[in-house]
């Protein structure tokens, strides 16, 4: 089990933005925490109206971006321009390479999560994709939003995200196979998790099945991923 406080998390204030990172990501470093398995970034973003990423390159990486409040413009090398509105998902397979940005569209701040996760193949294609999910579909139950087995958006790598919007119940989560591991986000809300209470932005990896308790409400995001051999 490892457990990763909101109040522990590195973090970057450039004025137009506000960023908290639970692995070590650009100028916060922890040998100690760099990453989950494949699991390698965990970015809570906030971002000022009209502000944003300039064209930069990613390559061999899984990307997952999750808009929380506001609208984001994302624009790619591969002819991609999109707006995700708040509630919408995007999954991107940098694979040999590509070049994008990603500027707040909106009046109001941009929050965001951007995960991470190392490839299963190294030099695919590049792949975008953005889906907007019924909130609905999460109501006390885990709701897949990325898969490797082609429910909800696509991913190179052998890893399952979910959503849930909890109240007054309990949910279980069983791993796909061996060699698994789970990691638990909580979004808002309280939860207990294999016997760790979670509080708002609180981390929790395990590599067991999942029992979580929620006696309020509570937003999860959970993360499937190999826990891949050193």
């Amino acid at each position: 089990m490892i457990y990763h406080g909101a109040n522990t998390r590195g973090m970057a204030d450039h004025g137009w933005l506000k960023a908290k990172h639970t692995f070590s990501f650009a100028n916060y470093h922890d040998p100690s925490r760099m990453g989950f398995g494949a699991l390698r970034v965990i970015n809570d973003d906030h971002i000022a109206h009209g502000r944003g990423f300039a064209t930069h390159p990613h390559r061999d990486m899984e990307i997952v971006t999750i808009t929380l409040q506001g609208s984001l413009r994302h624009e790619d090398s591969m002819g991609n321009s999109q707006v995700l509105q708040k509630g919408e998902i995007q999954s991107m397979s940098a694979g040999t390479g590509i070049l994008h940005s990603e500027f707040n569209h909106g009046d109001e701040d941009l929050k965001l999560l951007q995960i991470w996760v190392l490839p299963k193949k190294i030099g695919v294609q590049p792949r975008y994709e953005q889906k907007a999910f019924n909130p609905s579909d999460r109501k006390q139950k885990l709701q897949t939003v990325v898969s490797a087995d082609g429910e909800g958006l696509g991913i190179n790598q052998d890893a399952w995200f979910f959503l849930a919007d909890l109240e007054r119940t309990s949910v279980e989560y069983k791993l796909h196979g061996k060699g698994q591991g789970v990691y638990v986000f909580v979004i808002s809300g309280f939860a207990n998790v294999n016997g760790k209470e979670l509080f708002p932005r609180d981390g929790l990896g395990l590599e067991e099945d999942l029992h979580i308790q929620v006696f309020k409400q509570c937003e999860l995001l959970v993360m499937e991923v190999p826990m891949l051999s050193s």
